[in-house]
């Protein structure tokens, strides 16, 4: 038999479908590897092991009768402890948050999972409240790479990241504020989407407010367009949600990316210090889609870092969230979480509006951009995985996680969708990111310029 860890969303449903093997079988094997990665990486917070072979049992019964509940009925997925799951205490990576009540309530997306008949795995690792680019937090500690264990998985859904490539589930959800899907996909070798803001439901709505998106953390952009399908949909709860998609993701993967015109910035027009590995791998894949049939044209889009903005929205949602906090559940904050939160909390109703202006100018300018170009393509990251347990790398001079994440949160800004596609590895064997951006509502078509690379055979990915 094939080993059920390495085996995609879409080929786990076939082989149920088929009589290949069961949910349980699947189950079982996913819950082993979990359990064996989580000394050396740190992936979860929480293995819910019995309920999951619950689940998976009433899955086995459903496909022996051939009546799934849903397209990803008896898939193992895992959840990052951002989002609600039923059943299961929501820490957020805070000693500040009680564990004990109820925990009656399913965010919007694992609702709709668990509708489908999803098996859930665990909660994931995820630093304080989803505050920086890295994961580690006070309550769960450091979670690590799969390609070495001395290193960041990135964050804030490091442990959702480190899960997939290392084979516990191969679906994965995960929040991206500034990055925090693409940037743990890019340091540990795997796909993840940040969606046009809106098409996947958020629940309770985020302190970080309209920069915060629920995205697919998986093995490729056919898994991702599978689990988008699923989970993105309207919920009432969440009054920003998108009305229904046009169709099925999973049904616009095939296009392939010829007549396609994209832009191709190796730096933002020179404001970025890429390394030569990153470089030369993401320029590597650019010449595949234009083999591929692309129009490739190299092109900056025109705008200025806006990390000053990002920082008044992104310093301001983190004095929110911690608000209610008295000086003992403050001294309990990640130090870093405690610093910017009091900066956030001199700021102004007019700074907030001042960032708000150069958030409808950068999405002005991107919108103008997408009238020449169907897609823009840059590093996920100028860097690949550094040291573990730090904000920045050593020696980098950056005072905080933005410093090296100039990249993604432009398109948080702009509510665009965003994609991190694994093209490669630099010379110390770890995994190298390349970003696919599109115009908001056109998730379809970052995800078939992901898939033709991966039909193409290039991408690379996996521990």
């Amino acid at each position: 038999m094939q080993d059920l860890v390495e085996l995609t969303a879409v080929r786990l449903v076939e082989g149920y479908r088929k009589g290949e093997f069961s949910p349980v079988e699947a189950t079982r094997a996913a819950l082993e590897r979990a359990e064996r990665i989580q000394p050396e990486v740190n992936a979860f917070v929480r293995l819910t092991g019995e309920e999951a072979l619950v689940q998976a049992r009433a899955s086995a019964d459903r496909w022996r009768r051939g009546e799934p509940a849903g397209p990803l009925d008896g898939v193992p997925v895992t959840v990052k402890d951002i989002l609600l799951m039923r059943g299961a205490p929501t820490l957020k990576g805070s000693k500040t948050i009680a564990p004990e009540g109820s925990w009656d309530e399913d965010a919007p997306s694992v609702a709709r999972l668990r509708e489908s008949g999803a098996v859930f795995l665990g909660k994931t690792t995820t630093p304080e409240f989803g505050w920086k680019g890295v994961t580690d937090s006070p309550l769960s500690g450091v979670t690590r790479n799969p390609y070495d264990p001395t290193r960041t998985a990135g964050g804030s859904s490091g442990g959702a990241a480190a899960a997939v490539a290392l084979g516990a589930g191969p679906l994965a959800l995960g929040t991206d504020g500034g990055g925090s899907v693409r940037i743990p996909a890019a340091f540990c070798g795997i796909f993840a989407l940040k969606p046009t803001y809106g098409r996947v439901p958020l629940y309770p709505a985020s302190a970080f407010g309209t920069l915060a998106h629920v995205g697919p953390m998986t093995r490729d952009a056919a898994d991702a367009a599978l689990l988008l399908d699923v989970i993105g949909v309207p919920d009432s709860r969440d009054w920003s949600a998108l009305g229904p998609a046009a169709g099925p993701y999973s049904a616009e993967l095939t296009g392939g990316v010829r007549g396609l015109r994209i832009a191709y910035s190796p730096t933002l027009g020179g404001q970025v210090a890429v390394q030569p590995a990153v470089a030369a791998a993401v320029r590597r894949a650019v010449t595949r889609l234009a083999e591929l049939g692309a129009y490739v044209t190299e092109a900056d889009p025109d705008f200025a870092d806006p990390v000053d903005a990002f920082h008044a929205l992104w310093f301001g949602g983190a004095a929110r969230v911690t608000q209610h906090l008295g000086p003992h559940q403050r001294e309990l904050l990640d130090p870093g979480l405690r610093e910017i939160r009091g900066l956030g909390g001199r700021l102004s109703a007019l700074d907030y509006l001042a960032a708000v202006d150069v958030r409808m100018e950068l999405g002005r300018r991107m919108g103008r951009f997408h009238d020449t170009y169907d897609l823009l393509i840059t590093p996920t990251l100028p860097i690949t995985a550094f040291e573990a347990g730090a904000e920045v790398p050593k020696g980098s001079g950056h005072r905080r996680w933005t410093g090296w994440t100039p990249f993604t949160y432009p398109f948080n800004l702009t509510q665009q969708p965003a994609a991190s596609v694994p093209v490669g590895k630099d010379g110390d064997g770890l995994p190298v990111g390349l970003q696919i951006v599109a115009a908001r509502h056109r998730d379809d078509l970052v995800l078939r310029a992901a898939h033709a690379l991966y039909e193409a055979g290039f991408t690379s990915g996996g521990s």
